[in-house]
């Protein structure tokens, strides 16, 4: 029971015996704190200030234009992409917005930042080691036997996409039914390194937000590689989630809004992965020919 006196502004608070072995404990608030409960306050986004996006060439690379300005990175440098389409690609989600600017909606523009801002000062090099420190635990390596249902499922629906990565990459993993992290050969660690370094600098930053948002390098490669589609391998990466929905039903509102997230981020980083990549075999082609 507690209960509250107040005097020159001040606030004792009246705690049991039972909390503290005393008769009563009185504890000075300043009168603000008790009678303002904290609030946090988020900052608005910002308003749409332009009425035309359009991209121009400059120098071998693609800016976007906001009216008359050019688009800029967080640190303020020009943002410019290397082939065409993918500035088309940036340029549709700034002409998207409405009447305010979700930037957290915009996963092409926030990569492509990324790639020329480097905010952590990262090399290829460091990427590859956060992409391949996902493996230990891949999200379709772990099977859960508490139910037979899902553990059924899980075989079904993972095994096959566990066995193409071994054969396409020509790598040894196994799945497990423990709840520690999968033992991985440093044979097949190496093996995909020098596979995810054949990526440049660009791409890569594209595999590990996917990675990063499946928790998987497996479904993200059969993504990259087209052997799943996007819906597809988000649905294998929340299969237990999927599992337990179908039996205890789903909120519409926050399970499909969440799985229409992660369809957007995964389709963003595939495409940013697969439009950087593009440009450079376009490069070797062109080499080829004039050779």
């Amino acid at each position: 029971m507690q209960s509250y006196h107040t005097f020159h502004s001040k606030v004792f608070l009246n705690l049991s015996k039972s909390l503290f072995e005393l008769p009563f404990k009185s504890i000075i608030f300043n009168k603000n704190i008790v009678t303002k409960p904290p609030c946090r306050n988020y900052s608005a986004p910002p308003k749409r200030f332009y009425r035309k996006v359009g991209i121009l060439k400059s120098d071998g690379k693609y800016e976007i234009t906001l009216d008359q300005r050019k688009l800029k990175t967080p640190k303020g440098t020009i943002l410019k992409v290397d082939n065409e389409a993918l500035a088309l690609a940036v340029a549709t989600e700034w002409d998207s917005q409405k009447e305010v600017i979700q930037r957290n909606n915009m996963h092409l523009t926030a990569l492509s930042s990324t790639v020329i801002d480097n905010p952590n000062n990262n090399t290829k090099y460091d990427i590859v080691q956060q992409i391949l420190s996902f493996l230990d635990t891949d999200t379709i390596l772990f099977y859960s036997k508490e139910e037979d249902g899902l553990y059924q499922l899980q075989q079904k629906e993972w095994q096959p996409q566990i066995d193409w990565f071994c054969e396409r990459f020509e790598v040894t993993l196994a799945a497990t039914e423990s709840i520690g992290i999968v033992n991985v050969l440093p044979e097949t660690k190496a093996a995909l390194q020098r596979q995810l370094l054949s990526y440049n600098f660009s791409a890569i930053h594209g595999f590990l937000f996917a990675v990063e948002a499946l928790k998987s390098i497996i479904l993200t490669s059969a993504c990259v590689e087209r052997r799943l589609n996007i819906s597809n391998a988000v649905l294998l990466s929340r299969l237990e989630e999927e599992y337990q929905c179908g039996h205890w039903g789903r909120v519409e509102w926050a399970h499909d809004l969440s799985q229409l997230d992660l369809q957007a981020r995964v389709a963003a980083a595939v495409l940013f992965v697969h439009l950087n990549s593009a440009s450079e075999q376009m490069v070797t082609k062109k080499k080829v020919a004039n050779s």
